[in-house]
């Protein structure tokens, strides 16, 4: 049903001057000028096509046209405040709803979100597995990991710098979504399994330094060289509105800002 135009401004004016029956005081508290609140009540009255106030020798009084609206419209001022409470209550959940590659979760980001839980235990996450691109409509989500050139038309942070690491001996292997590979003697779904399979021994792959930060760290492969530049990363982004929401603020400053984090 398509709803008639409000004079939410004049309304909430109107309201002001009922409750004080002075323009002067009414605009007191609305922090205007007493011609200000007589320039809305003339436009709401004619707006209405009624006369809402009339002055006597004793002040301003309430026509009975003003009297016959002003209850429903205080009632109305007092669902917007609820409105308002609740949809500040949901900025203040404690909730977050966060997608990510399955392999990108397994090898950098568990460990991460259980430090940052730990230090705020009243945090809870809703881990999914990564969309390309996002759903943040469908999936209701507050923040999500892409792995791409950047973030798009999202708002988004890095992490860390884009490089490649080759890790393992022996044949290729390939993981879907990653470089091609010409003679490739194994073939798996994501770079997380391919680190997991030259660990293994079962050959060499290419893969995001980012993931492969922690199994070098603890010894259980070596890099080849030196990193090298890639033309991807691994990206922080949500849309604006969830983006500026305090919770998910705050997480990403966290993930940003660890000093496990690759350079």
């Amino acid at each position: 049903m398509r709803r008639s135009h409000l004079p939410l401004n004049g309304l909430r004016v109107f309201d002001a001057a009922a409750r004080h029956l002075s323009f002067t005081r009414a605009a007191d508290e609305l922090a205007v000028t007493p011609a200000a609140v007589g320039q809305q009540i003339r436009a709401l009255e004619d707006m209405l096509g009624v006369v809402l106030f009339r002055r006597t020798s004793k002040g301003l009084e309430l026509t009975h046209e003003g009297e016959a609206g002003l209850e429903a419209l205080r009632a109305g001022f007092l669902h917007f405040e609820e409105a308002v409470r609740a949809m500040r209550a949901g900025q203040s959940s404690h909730r977050i709803a966060l997608a990510a590659p399955r392999d990108f979760t397994a090898k950098w980001l568990s460990a991460r979100l259980a430090s940052y839980a730990k230090a705020h235990p009243e945090i809870r996450f809703d881990l999914m597995s990564g969309y390309d691109p996002p759903d943040f409509t469908q999936a209701n989500l507050d923040l999500a990991v892409i792995y791409a050139p950047g973030p798009g038309e999202l708002e988004g942070v890095a992490l860390g710098e884009g490089l490649m690491v080759t890790l393992g001996t022996g044949p290729a292997i390939r993981w879907a979504g990653g470089p091609e590979v010409e003679d490739s003697a194994l073939r798996v779904g994501d770079a997380g399994l391919a680190i997991d399979a030259a660990i293994a021994g079962m050959g060499q792959t290419n893969v995001p330094a980012l993931l492969a930060q922690a199994d070098i760290v603890a010894g259980r492969l070596a890099a080849h060289g030196a990193p090298t530049p890639a033309a991807r990363g691994y990206w922080l982004v949500a849309p604006l509105p969830q983006w500026r929401q305090k919770k998910v603020r705050d997480l990403v400053a966290a993930l940003t800002t660890s000093d496990t984090v690759q350079t």
